[in-house]
């Protein structure tokens, strides 16, 4: 599949890229490619921003830190957290998850879905439960029940919680998504990016777009001088904030939904081939 958006019209010039990583920047092997490399670069030389806006936490972002130009910023943790990579993976802005919510989603999910296990995602690392499935976990992890790794001896003085995960061994991931939603969606925010039935839990209103949005403003750049890539439903609201926005041909129905536009799969350059034409279109105008 080609890139195409030829339908939408492009009457601002590209200040921004922000793209995802996971199934849409990086290859299923996790690299990025060469010509990816390539196409990072040309638009950092063409005046074109890029941002990197995805899921992981700070500590994963090594493969990608090295192709972070200009002001080495990334959004991480689904919006929880603005990181500077060039400066250790500082935390420059943290939109926390309060651990009494934490504790109230926990609660309703339990009730609702049983079977249900947790991992607490935070500023220090992840912490999880027992029964939760050993995908890359962290051996310097605390493991133990939610409630207790959610627990404060003086409210307000421990590490922040930049999410909670919920997985469970049998829903589909949408149906899992959705009864969740219902369940405590009024308490934070829900989402979702694993082809497994885990979820992602953010503090209200915090998203990929929202944080973008305030990165944006803070540069003086509108959402329609804005061009965003990603796959899975944690893109969706960013595809639909970004004035222009790609769902990789590997994306999920629901990102595809919301985007403008569609380009080749994360394996074949897709967001590589999107931005060299938005850098031919900066150097040589249109």
């Amino acid at each position: 599949m080609t890139s195409s958006d030829s339908a939408h019209p492009e009457n601002r010039s590209v200040r921004l890229i922000a793209t995802d990583l996971d199934g849409t920047l990086l290859r299923d092997d996790k690299t990025v490619s060469a010509r990816t490399v390539a196409a990072l670069a040309a638009a950092e030389q063409a005046g074109i921003e890029v941002f990197f806006v995805t899921g992981r936490p700070a500590r994963w972002m090594d493969v990608v830190s090295e192709h972070v130009h200009g002001h080495g910023l990334a959004i991480c943790a689904n919006g929880a957290a603005v990181v500077d990579l060039h400066g250790g993976k500082t935390f420059l802005d943290v939109r926390p998850l309060l651990r009494p919510t934490a504790l109230d989603v926990v609660k309703a999910l339990r009730t609702t879905v049983p079977g249900t296990t947790f991992a607490v995602e935070m500023t220090s690392g992840i912490h999880y439960e027992p029964g939760y499935p050993p995908f890359f976990l962290d051996p310097g992890a605390t493991v133990a029940a939610a409630e207790k790794l959610l627990f404060e001896d003086v409210p307000g003085t421990a590490d922040p919680v930049l999410k909670l995960l919920a997985q469970h061994p049998e829903l589909d991931p949408d149906a899992f998504l959705g009864t969740a939603r219902e369940a405590a969606g009024g308490l934070a925010s829900f989402t979702r990016s694993s082809p497994t039935a885990l979820l992602e839990i953010s503090g209200l209103g915090v998203s990929k777009a929202s944080t973008l949005a305030r990165c944006c403003a803070e540069r003086g750049i509108a959402p329609e001088e804005v061009v965003a890539f990603g796959d899975m439903p944690n893109d969706i609201e960013m595809l639909g904030w970004a004035g222009r926005s790609y769902a990789m041909g590997n994306a999920h129905p629901d990102a595809i939904a919301a985007a403008t536009g569609r380009t080749a799969g994360n394996n074949e350059d897709g967001v590589a081939l999107v931005i060299e034409r938005l850098v031919a279109e900066a150097v040589h105008g249109r």
